[in-house]
């Protein structure tokens, strides 16, 4: 019975040496949005950086799709809420986006391009997201 006591308590203050630390840090940006583009590639978001600028970010619409899907468009109220855009990092790195919308596409913030427009460029890379800050 003594040993079974030293082998838990033993275990007890040698467990934790070995245990893995899972703490992850994630944290998050949240940007105004001043225009929503929606294009048959994807959304184009221009948004306003910290220098206030106005920056434009392509959001393919495999990422809104997809099983494991990337990015998430919520509507917002019908109130007067203004769109936003949160962009999520995991240890650093771009988890998931979360594109807030006002839910009448009349609303000043939904936007259009002429039919033909190229807009590729802001599609370039579908793997990763970067933002100016």
């Amino acid at each position: 019975m003594k040993k079974l006591i030293f082998v838990l308590v033993f275990l007890a203050f040698i467990s934790p040496v070995f245990a893995e630390d899972s703490e992850a840090t994630i944290y998050y940006i949240n940007v105004p949005v001043e225009k929503i583009i929606p294009s048959k590639e994807g959304y184009i978001v221009q948004y306003r950086s910290s220098s206030s600028v106005i920056a434009t970010v392509g959001i393919p619409n495999e990422w809104f799709y997809d099983a494991a899907s990337v990015a998430e468009k919520v509507r917002l109220g019908v109130a007067s809420d203004w769109p936003t855009m949160s962009i999520f990092y995991l240890d650093g790195k771009f988890s998931h986006l979360k594109l807030y919308v006002h839910p009448v596409k009349s609303h000043q913030t939904w936007g259009s391009v002429p039919q033909g427009t190229d807009l590729s460029r802001f599609f370039t890379d579908k793997e990763s997201f970067k933002i100016r800050f």
